[in-house]
Parts: C-alpha cells; structure tokens; sequence
C-alpha cells in the first residue's frame, strides 16, 4: 500500500478472506473496511460494534446508525452504503480508493456516480498474505491436526470394516459407503469446532476424478482416496490433508503406483527452498513421473497420469497464492505455507493422491503434517 492509497472493502468476513484478515473477527452481514495512511477504520452497525471494540481493538469503529441519521435529515430515506461510503471518505479528505478486484460492480458504479474514483487492485489485495507470521502458522497447525483427527475417524471406520461378497465393504451390517465415511469425517471435525466441506471419499475408479467427492459402496482391495479440507471456526484458516489407502490388499500395478506419489512428493519437499520458482519444483514432479512409466495425457477421451498442480498455498482461503503448478509464476519465500500433493490416476486401476503441507524457511522446508501414510489397511 502507497502512502497515498485509501483502501476499502465492502463485505462479510464470513466468505471475505481479505476482510477477515484486515478485521480479525467474523461478521455475517457486509460491513465497510477503510485503511488510510493514518489507521484502518470500520464502519459498523449498532448491533456489533459493542464486539468490534473487543475484537478489533486496531480499527477505530465509526457508528453506522450515525451516518444513516445524517442522510436521513438530508433527505434520504433509505440510506445505503453508496451514500455512507462518500461521507465516509469526506471525512478522510479524499474522494480516491483502491478495491479487491472482486468488489461488487453495483456498488463501485453508483461510487463513481457520486464522483468517487473506484480503482480495483489487481492480484492480492494484501500481498503479505502470502507470508505466514508465527501466530498464523501456529492457527494453521491447530487446523491441521482438526483435520488429523477427521483422518483418524476415516481409519477407524474402514478398519472396522469387514470385507463381504463381490469384495464389498460392510459396517455393523450394512454396506460402507463414500456417504457413510465422510459422515464419520465431517461429524468429528464438527466436534472439534471446524467445519468441513466437500470432503472426498472417492473409491476405485471415482478417485480418478480429483475433485469427485464420492458417493456409493466403496470395496476392499482397491484405492479409496480421501481428501478433507475443514475450516476453523474460531480462527477461520483451513486445514488440508489427503492420504490414499485400500482396505484389504493392494495389487502390485497400486502399490508400484501409490510408491511412485510418495517419491514424487518427497522429491517436492526436498526441493521446496526459500528463492526457488515454484514451478520448478512442479516441474521436478512431472519429470519424474514420466521417467518411472506414468504418462499423462487424454486416454479414451479422458484424462490421466499428473494432470494438476504440485500445490497450492493454504491459509484463510483453501487456495492461496503461491501456487506450485505448471504455469505459476511464484518464488518460495520464509513464511510461505503450501500443500505437497502430487497424485496419479488412471482409469481401471486407480486414483493415488498424498497431500501434506509444509512451510517454507530459510533451510529446508519443515512438515507441518504428522499423519500417518500407509497403503494397505
């Protein structure tokens, strides 16, 4: 942020990573976020400024019901934040502000009706996201082991399991399923304050598709891919964590598999340093997949082999900058906390995909995962 630059965000801290990260408490309901060269400010309704005080003790707290009051008195009878905000920043002397790029359109237009000059800043709002403090690595390191623990529920359910006719898996004498087991998952990040969405319970051939959350009996002795993403409820970073397992016995085609991922994902970490393009390390993965055999490409229409990126950053958001893929563009930097998680599929015999996240520090990058990984279960 140049000295000059009035920043403004307009939002819920509940889905806004950016205005949680500027504010530091959960809001439901959108609320205005002013940064000047002096100080942050917000503007907030009578129903939560009392907790604004106490939670956003850095922000200097401008009444909402005070400026609808004004504008009230002026003549208008609805008053919106397109009339606050100019009122606002009169106050502030000056009619200039810098937004996220995703700022509502609506509002940024009647802005500039009312001669505000609204300029998006593209890429990062707040550039130093990217880098994780000590408190936010240690929020991020709660958030992992939620996510352990729903791991942990996964792995006691299938190994409780036992394996039926035409190989199906049966729990207390029904059949298991992706439902069932993400059921156990998400019940136990519940219980420790997260919440998790869209968990990935993907058996066999459903695992190939990486973003196929599952559904249907799942069966021994194939790979069953599990992917659990929870949010923190009370610090509002995530959590990320992916292990592949098969209940019963794996075939030589995917245990060669499974120990071609855990290779490359070492490979990864190793070359995950402080100065170096992410999209090396990417392309490391890549190469040493195709030497060991494992080609990707479009294979009866579809594709297979390593067709995503290494990792992604992890912090507010599920995805952050910097990205660890093909085309990215970024340089691991101290502080950057990232996901490993390469992964290999191929219709027919399997998804395998094992994620674990680590930040980056001036020596080698240090493992922020303590989960187990192991094939067969």
């Amino acid at each position: 942020m140049s000295k000059s630059e009035t920043l403004l965000i307009v939002a819920d801290s509940e889905h806004d990573a950016n205005m949680l990260y500027a504010t530091g408490m959960f809001v439901p309901d959108p609320f205005v976020f002013l940064r000047t060269a002096e100080r942050d400010y917000m503007v907030m309704s009578d129903l939560e400024i009392d907790r604004a005080r106490k939670q956003a003790p850095h922000c200097r707290l401008l009444p909402l019901s005070r400026y609808q009051r004004r504008l009230r008195e002026e003549g208008v009878k609805q008053p919106g934040f397109a009339h606050i905000i100019p009122l606002v920043l009169q106050e502030r002397r000056t009619r200039q502000v810098t937004v996220p790029h995703d700022f509502p359109l609506g509002l940024a237009v009647e802005l500039q009706r009312r001669r505000i000059r609204v300029k998006p800043k593209p890429g990062a709002f707040f550039p130093e996201r990217e880098e994780k403090s000590p408190a936010e690595i240690a929020k991020l390191r709660d958030a992992l082991r939620i996510t352990e623990a729903g791991m942990a529920a996964a792995m006691e359910v299938l190994r409780a399991s036992k394996i039926g006719k035409n190989r199906r898996l049966i729990y207390h004498g029904a059949p298991l399923t992706s439902e069932r087991v993400r059921s156990a998952i998400d019940t136990a990040i519940a219980r420790l304050n997260a919440v998790a969405s869209h968990t990935i319970v993907a058996g066999g051939d459903q695992g190939c598709d990486p973003h196929e959350s599952g559904h249907g009996p799942l069966r021994a002795n194939e790979t069953i891919v599990i992917d659990i993403f929870p949010r923190s409820q009370a610090t509002g970073f995530f959590g990320d964590l992916t292990r592949t397992v098969v209940r019963g016995r794996a075939s030589e085609a995917v245990r060669k598999l499974y120990a071609t991922v855990l290779a490359g994902q070492k490979l990864a970490q190793g070359k995950m340093r402080a100065g170096t393009p992410t999209s090396d390390v990417h392309r490391a993965v890549e190469q040493f997949f195709e030497a060991e055999g494992y080609r990707t490409g479009k294979h009866n229409g579809r594709m297979q082999g390593f067709f995503h990126g290494t990792g992604h950053g992890l912090g507010l958001e599920i995805h952050e900058l910097p990205r660890m893929g093909a085309n990215s563009a970024g340089i691991l930097k101290p502080g950057h906390v990232i996901t490993v998680e390469p992964g290999l599929y191929y219709p027919g015999l399997g998804g395998v995909r094992i994620e674990d996240v680590a930040v980056i520090t001036r020596g080698a990058a240090r493992n922020l995962t303590r989960c187990e990984k192991l094939l067969e279960i």
